[in-house]
């Protein structure tokens, strides 16, 4: 039983781990606190069910994460690029805003019932491991959050464009002296981190029920784990999302009378300890 739950915490963990990325990508860019991520990372997760009625999951997870991306791009250039030089508390009461606005429109277009969208049947069966049997789609989302991990790192350590985000992110202005196009370059990563929301909102689906709502947890448990891992990391953000799963599984099995408080009370431990987080703010 607790090997079964510890790979449960696996799956939220990766889960977090993609969202809270986006999260960390963009902030670590447009120094942007963004509420509108849960929203749409709910929104990923509608388009997904939707285009997933014409065509089979993958198509849907494909087209669905582009869609987002092309969003991710235009909210960069016509909300958060013109809002670059207002105060924080501006910045988040538009992005709160936004919230409100797609969670309305999500209810007028597909209702406030839970819906639920089928896992592909290549992965519809269970595996067992170790004399356990266990669901073969939940171990691909763990897979898929490595594999989204590593890709992330190689690209923003190995790639031309990856240093470019990582010294934009440190200093934008020496940056753009350089000639780096960083008006594109915010587009391009808040692209992506629209487009990571929206894509863990899909493979979320088949196993949670989707509804107006469900942005909600998912955002307050990204932020504390951007926090814990460090404001702008991606390497703390990951490592904290995988905690972050654990400690919200085992509470709930375990601990559930103050499971709610528990990450809370990891986040103040973590602070107390380490302020800046985990990994500090580094990209």
């Amino acid at each position: 039983m607790l090997t079964i739950n510890i790979i449960n915490g696996l799956v939220y963990g990766a889960l977090l781990a993609i969202v809270a990325s986006g999260l960390a990508l963009i902030y670590g860019l447009r120094r942007v606190v963004n509420f509108a991520h849960g929203s749409l990372y709910m929104l990923g997760a509608y388009l997904g069910y939707t285009l997933s009625v014409h065509a089979n999951f993958w198509v849907a997870l494909a087209a669905a994460s582009a869609i987002m991306f092309v969003l991710g791009a235009l909210l960069d250039r016509y909300g958060l690029r013109l809002l670059q030089h207002y105060d924080p508390l501006s910045i988040i009461l538009v992005t709160f805003g936004l919230l409100l606005i797609i969670e309305d429109v999500v209810q007028t277009v597909w209702g406030k019932s839970n819906l639920a969208l089928a896992e592909p049947a290549q992965l519809s069966h269970s595996i067992s491991i170790l004399g356990m049997t266990l669901p073969a789609y939940r171990l691909a989302v763990v897979l898929v959050g490595i594999a989204v991990a590593v890709s992330l790192s190689l690209w923003l350590r190995k790639t031309r464009m990856g240093l470019f985000v990582r010294a934009a992110s440190t200093d934008p202005a020496t940056t753009a002296m350089q000639g780096v196009n960083t008006d594109r370059l915010s587009a391009i990563v808040v692209g992506l981190g629209t487009a990571l929301a929206g894509f863990a909102g899909v493979i979320t689906a088949p196993f949670l029920s989707l509804s107006p709502s469900m942005g909600g947890d998912v955002l307050i448990d990204s932020f504390m784990v951007v926090v814990i891992g460090g404001l702008g990391s991606l390497p703390g953000a990951f490592l904290a999302a995988l905690v972050l799963g654990q400690v919200q599984t085992l509470g709930a099995v375990y601990l559930p009378d103050i499971s709610a408080s528990l990450p809370f009370l990891l986040m103040i431990a973590i602070l107390i300890w380490r302020p800046a987080g985990i990994a500090g703010n580094r990209t």
